[in-house]
């Protein structure tokens, strides 16, 4: 990139978790590491450690607005990223958001639950998230737990993911780390049909902000500009060395190394 070449840049929503591992710093990590500069906006502060969520506190959604807004008047923003939501009110600021920039994809992690099961979406937000979120985003990154939530076909993936997809989203990456399966398997659909198979072998360990990490890093190379399938591709190999080389900081889950190769 020339000195003089704009650099794409990311708005992300997402709440903030102080161990680092999963939310907003796992979004900036993760989208740097494509080259790309993130424009974080927090959505709420949790109170969380490598095990599981505690409690959390939604960001006044007013504030959220304006911060979006302020960002989209000033930087180049190509690809919006969207993860914890945490109410009604903030999904129905981030919808007005996407609303007026029609032409910025967006790519959704469906963030329901923390890593260890804590509940970060009551079911009116699932709600919400089904009616203002997904039908305006264009790659949305729901683990099979997640799409059986948003998915009235709970039991057969692939029928949920059809169910997904007719709720307006462009791309469904079903990520398979949660199905009881040998290795893992991600599953990507597209206009009501299975597109793509990506198999990994299963990793012996839990990870904490293993999906912020994959949606991520999906928004920083779809900001570049890279085709859908070939973006989805390179950031599911991408996650996947942060896994291999993931750091034990915890006594929890051990956080992805975002930046494997640096010394």
């Amino acid at each position: 990139m020339s000195p003089d070449a704009q650099k794409p840049v990311v708005l992300s929503f997402s709440g903030l978790d102080p161990t680092g591992g999963a939310g907003i710093q796992a979004d900036i990590e993760a989208i740097s590491a494509q080259g790309v500069h993130t424009a974080p906006i927090v959505t709420a502060l949790t109170v969380q450690d490598t095990h599981n969520v505690k409690s959390f506190q939604s960001i006044n959604a007013d504030i959220i607005i304006q911060q979006a807004r302020a960002v989209l008047e000033d930087m180049p923003v190509t690809a919006i990223k969207i993860g914890m939501l945490g109410n009604i009110e903030i999904a129905q600021a981030v919808h007005s958001i996407l609303n007026d920039y029609p032409q910025l994809p967006v790519i959704f992690d469906p963030v329901l639950a923390g890593g260890g099961g804590g509940k970060l979406a009551q079911q009116s937000l699932v709600d919400a998230i089904k009616l203002l979120i997904m039908p305006l985003s264009y790659i949305v990154t729901p683990n099979t737990l997640e799409a059986r939530q948003l998915a009235k076909e709970s039991d057969n993936h692939e029928a949920a993911a059809m169910e997904l997809l007719d709720m307006g989203a462009d791309y469904i990456l079903l990520t398979g780390t949660h199905a009881k399966t040998k290795d893992v398997q991600h599953s990507l659909f597209s206009n009501n049909r299975l597109i793509e198979t990506f198999t990994y072998a299963r990793l012996p360990n839990e990870f904490h902000g293993s999906g912020c990490t994959l949606a991520s890093a999906i928004a920083g190379l779809i900001a570049q500009g890279n085709e859908p399938v070939s973006a989805i591709h390179t950031a599911l190999d991408y996650t996947y060395k942060t896994l291999q080389q993931a750091q034990h900081l915890g006594m929890g889950q051990l956080i992805p190394n975002r930046f494997y190769w640096a010394k």
